[in-house]
């Protein structure tokens, strides 16, 4: 999977996610049989991210560039 995904469903949660947005993943081999991911969303004050359907993203390749600078913004 990729470390960034893109936001192409936030019906359940639009609070949390905003529809084109690209999130970063974290590792989580748990959820990954469950076809979940672990997603840093907008509200940020859960380091460890949240869990959501993997149905809700796509992954996507950034270049190297763009995924230095989202990691160094922490988002």
């Amino acid at each position: 999977m990729s470390d960034f995904v893109i936001c192409i469903n936030n019906e359940s949660n639009p609070a949390s996610l905003i529809l084109g947005k690209v999130y970063r993943t974290l590792p989580d081999a748990g959820a990954e049989p469950h076809n979940m991911l672990r997603i840093i969303d907008e509200d940020k004050s859960e380091p460890d991210g949240y869990l959501y359907p993997a149905s809700m993203f796509a992954p996507i390749q950034l270049p190297k560039e763009a995924e230095q600078a989202l990691m160094a913004a922490g988002d």
